[in-house]
């Protein structure tokens, strides 16, 4: 897993260790280095010489560096998200120099962590929207992703429950909706269908609606896969790396990105890239802000949950949603997890940055929950944690070149159904930089071999 290294030298040996983590230990001590990184060089030759760490093609440690300082990237991609990391590896089938900054620790550190890993069936996305095009989509890759990548992914299907006569008419909108969106097998079952494939729900359900494409994935092993798959296709990653500034040098020149460390054994980077993708999350308005280039806000949304142990595992086969509302957005489902735990959650409250969670939302959660399956045992319960969500101004995704700065792409307000959508979304990213080689160059990006 990449971000183990904890033990980094200056600038240029932090870049070097931390893009090539998985084929070093924590043996790795630090190591003075002045000068022209001759003497990490040398330390490079010791590590190999006695713990035999380091594969023979990364032996060319001064020329890589040289290479980097000399000729600028392609891309530097803004997050490592689910999203920014699902970009990275789309964009590493081209012949590009592509970096990933991150100011977290490790992939995955923030929303990607913390979500309910469902892969939506994708009916729920207003019809029309650019969410309900690369939901459906996404989904549709996600079988395929794990034959490759292994991370772990299971179809389970869902139901949207109604318990009362008056909440059909919801299920019915969403029907509709769900075959707008080209979503195939909808169907609306009644009490006696939902409790053969459901046993322990509230036995006072009405009817529900079926989609038997919903799946459930661990998120941040989907998000670790996708980071590996592109650094072994050669993307570096600069972790604890907080992007303090970033200039445009004018129009076709390029953008300095300058960073502060958010590691005490790291130091501050200067990345010069012809161009950006911001898919910096809940920060992706104050990225774009850097460049004059917010004509969005993020509107952060925190969601708790509670996780009971896998004895729970049987009270829901499917994931199970209630009827949805504008004010609670999906509501509290009852989901397993791909590890086979009970999931249930999230709430939806105002907050950027707060990932505490609170004992009395803790307790709704509960009570909420019990409405569609009153049988588990809250006592089960092993631990809770809170994610937060990166809602939009806009009121749907966001995946364009930016109209007030050429040659920075924005990927930003991706909240819910985002996990779904990340495969679709990196697809679309690819096009628009296609696009973008195409105006400035006259070709387009030849794939890498």
């Amino acid at each position: 897993m990449i971000g183990e290294i904890e033990d980094l030298h200056v600038q240029h040996c932090h870049s070097y260790f931390a893009n090539n983590a998985q084929f070093f230990g924590s043996e790795i001590v630090s190591t003075t280095c002045t000068n022209s990184c001759t003497n990490c060089l040398s330390r490079k030759l010791e590590l190999e010489s006695t713990s035999n760490a380091v594969n023979a093609k990364q032996l060319d440690h001064e020329q890589e560096i040289e290479a980097t300082l000399a000729a600028p990237l392609d891309v530097v991609i803004i997050g490592a998200g689910v999203i920014g990391c699902a970009i990275a590896r789309e964009l590493s089938k081209l012949s590009l120099r592509i970096a990933v900054i991150e100011k977290g620790q490790d992939v995955a550190s923030g929303a990607s962590k913390a979500n309910s890993g469902i892969v939506h069936g994708g009916y729920d996305e207003t019809h029309g929207t650019l969410k309900s095009r690369v939901a459906r989509l996404g989904n549709s890759r996600f079988a395929s992703l794990d034959a490759d990548l292994h991370f772990g992914f299971r179809v389970t299907g869902s139901l949207v429950l109604a318990f009362a006569p008056s909440e059909v008419s919801e299920l019915e909108r969403l029907l509709e909706n769900g075959r707008k969106n080209g979503v195939k097998d909808l169907k609306i079952i009644d009490r006696a269908e939902i409790l053969k494939l459901e046993p322990h729900i509230n036995p006072l359900v009405h009817k529900a609606l079926r989609c038997p494409h919903t799946g459930i994935t661990s998120p941040y092993e989907y998000t670790i896969a996708l980071a590996e798959n592109a650094i072994v296709n050669g993307v570096q990653f600069h972790l604890s790396c907080e992007v303090s500034d970033i200039q445009r040098l004018g129009p076709g020149e390029g953008f300095i990105i300058r960073t502060t460390s958010n590691n005490f054994n790291s130091q501050p980077q200067e990345f010069y890239t012809k161009h950006v993708i911001n898919a910096a999350g809940l920060f992706a308005d104050k990225i774009a802000a850097m460049l004059g280039a917010a004509d969005f806000s993020i509107l952060p949304r925190k969601g708790e949950y509670i996780v009971l142990d896998k004895t729970q595992a049987v009270f829901a086969n499917h994931v199970l949603f209630p009827v949805p509302s504008p004010e609670r957005g999906k509501g509290i489902l009852v989901s397993q997890t791909f590890h086979g735990n009970l999931l249930l959650g999230p709430t939806s409250r105002d907050v950027r940055e707060d990932a505490r969670t609170n004992n009395q939302i803790l307790t709704d959660i509960l009570a909420v929950a019990r409405t569609s399956v009153p049988g588990f045992d809250a006592t089960k319960a092993i631990t809770s944690y809170s994610g937060l969500r990166a809602k939009c101004s806009r009121k749907d995704f966001i995946v364009e070149e930016s109209k007030l700065c050429p040659g920075f792409i924005n990927v930003a307000g991706i909240d819910s159904p985002g996990l779904t959508a990340s495969p679709a979304v990196s697809e679309m990213v690819s096009q628009i930089l296609q696009a973008i080689y195409l105006r400035e160059a006259g070709q387009r990006v030849l794939e890498n071999k």
